[in-house]
């Protein structure tokens, strides 16, 4: 019987946390992340910049939006030159991705 509630408590608890608090990454999620990582690049150049975000708190309570067309308006963007997103957390309690564009 103990064996069987140990084996359920570790399937439930690996169930729970999967998933929960994540984003983007080069490099795999750990327990603490902090990364940044390439979305796209083009030829075009520019100096605005704009940036949107989106955050988590142990995967219950998830809002925000860190889209490409997000972060245009945020910068006033028109025409994209890159787009590049920032990763960072305390898995799996809170994470937060980030998206930046430059362009003109």
């Amino acid at each position: 019987m103990l064996k069987k509630l140990a084996l359920a408590t570790a399937v439930s608890t690996t169930l729970l946390l999967t998933g929960c608090a994540t984003g983007p990454s080069p490099v795999g999620v750990g327990l603490i992340t902090d990364v940044k990582g390439p979305i796209t690049a083009t030829g075009e150049t520019g100096s605005k910049t704009g940036t949107s975000c989106a955050n988590t708190i142990i995967g219950l309570i998830n809002k925000g939006d860190a889209s490409i067309e997000a972060a245009k308006a945020a910068g006033g963007i028109t025409v994209v030159a890159s787009a590049d997103y920032h990763t960072k957390g305390f898995y799996p309690f809170v994470g937060e991705t980030c998206v930046t564009v430059t362009g003109k």
